[in-house]
């Protein structure tokens, strides 16, 4: 940790232990009633202040060393927790004791009251919305938690604190800002003025151990035949786009996608914020920068994918397409770097053309219609549809092959669509799995050309994908 981040660590902690001990820090009927309600929650609220206190008190200029080391660092401020807990006067539990040096303990070296649920395995995403209502994703769900801030600026130095370590800024000149934590877990913080009712912040978390087709298969996002078709495309260099909503697990099928491009190609991975983890030795990761505070220094996707045109690419995976960078990425489709993959927003296989024809229109070059439907129906070979169901499970619902053109229009074919007449489970999971409509995809002569085989039993109509 630098030398920055720990005196912002001190002065939070300090910031913090005055909120939770001054009940003058909060102005107004309503702000009272929250504090209040808060020392309801946390009937150890002054001790924690007092228990910070002390501990600012007793390490002094070692929570701002930059010689010592954060693992060291971590344990001194454990050590002198304990010590100053156990002389505490008010009689407290094991239980109790232990929360309040976790708590303490997370103010100073993490991010508060989020840290226990950034630890929690089961959590995919966090959602503050203010300091007093968070939710949490767990299985595809919502859930309210009873974590909760001190006050809005407690809110504010925890977001200041997360945006600050990968040098960006959030204030009212800038009230939105997107960035990520050390672990690559993706965040999203909106302030006042854009924020009414207070600053809300989103963490979609980065697992530290990346999801495999088998925890997919597990999962019943795909099956195993779906797993071996998609990997028969990926080898064959089959231009893939997985297309789904937010929140749709696009991007941990993009993952698990791209783990089977072969060792001995050179990948270019294309990012907003990293999150690919591709496990294969020549990988190369690119990641967008926004403006500085200045308006200058922006590089931006399309930027990052006319470079990598440049790197002597095998294959170039795009985290997400979203603007004019799609008319590049086409291009390279188009150019001999077959294989590649993206992720688009949209809510069928037809919708992601048509997303595809809008943001290629702004990349502000002019280009009649027909000639960008023609260069995505050149481009394009595979289109692999994500989505969340109301059960909270996230699944492939249909596996759709672009033909070609007849006419003004780019033609399509289901090869695999979802059984929804299946029905629900005791539980009100969707029984249903991708099944075959009896259409063999166009490129299967090519993967066969390339000595990719793929079983023809799938292909047989009504065929489950088992």
């Amino acid at each position: 940790m630098s030398l920055a981040d720990r005196l912002d660590s001190v002065r939070r902690a300090q910031a913090a232990a005055t909120a939770t001990t001054d009940p003058s820090a909060s102005t107004g009927t309503a702000r009272q009633g929250a504090a209040a309600r808060r020392r309801v929650l946390d009937p150890f609220s002054e001790v924690k202040g007092r228990v910070h206190q002390a501990l600012i008190d007793h390490l002094g200029p070692r929570l701002y060393d930059p010689h010592l080391p954060e693992a060291e660092l971590a344990q001194q401020v454990r050590t002198t927790l304990q010590e100053t807990i156990d002389a505490e006067q008010t009689p407290l539990s094991h239980a109790d004791r232990t929360r309040i040096a976790q708590e303490v303990s997370d103010e100073i070296l993490g991010h508060g009251p989020l840290e226990p649920l950034l630890r929690d395995p089961d959590i995919s995403e966090i959602m503050v919305n203010g300091a007093d209502m968070i939710y949490v994703e767990r299985s595809g769900k919502l859930y309210r938690v009873e974590t909760h801030f001190s006050n809005e600026a407690h809110l504010r130095r925890v977001i200041d604190k997360i945006v600050g370590r990968v040098g960006r800024r959030v204030d009212e000149a800038s009230p939105l800002v997107d960035a990520r934590l050390p672990d690559g877990s993706r965040v999203n913080a909106v302030i006042n003025p854009i924020a009414l009712d207070g600053a809300m912040l989103t963490i979609r978390k980065f697992s530290q151990d990346p999801y495999t087709d088998a925890d997919l298969i597990a999962f019943g996002t795909i099956t195993a035949s779906v797993r071996d078709f998609l990997r028969a495309c990926v080898i064959g260099r089959r231009n893939i786009i997985i297309s789904g909503g937010t929140g749709s697990g696009k991007t941990t099928t993009l993952n698990v996608i791209s783990s089977f491009i072969p060792e001995d190609e050179r990948i270019v991975t294309i990012e907003d914020a990293a999150e690919l983890q591709l496990h294969q030795d020549h990988v190369l990761r690119l990641e967008s920068r926004p403006a500085n505070i200045e308006g200058k220094g922006s590089i931006a996707i399309r930027d990052l994918v006319k470079n990598s045109l440049r790197m002597r690419p095998d294959r170039i995976v795009v985290g997400e397409v979203r603007d004019g960078a799609a008319l590049d990425m086409l291009q390279a489709m188009n150019t001999g770097h077959d294989g590649s993959i993206t992720t688009v927003h949209a809510n069928t296989p037809r919708d992601s053309l048509s997303r595809l024809e809008t943001m290629v229109l702004m990349a502000g070059v002019e280009l009649p219609v027909r000639a960008i439907r023609e260069q995505v129906a050149g481009a394009v070979d595979l289109i692999v549809q994500q989505a969340r169901l109301k059960d909270g499970s996230r699944r492939i619902v249909a596996i759709t092959e672009v033909v070609g053109m007849e006419g003004d229009v780019v033609t399509l074919q289901d090869i695999f669509t979802f059984d929804w007449g299946a029905g629900r489970d005791e539980n009100g999971r969707f029984r249903g799995t991708l099944i075959s409509t009896g259409l063999r995809p166009k490129f299967l002569t090519d993967l066969q050309d390339l000595g990719v085989e793929v079983a023809p039993q799938l292909f047989v109509t009504g065929a489950r994908l088992t």
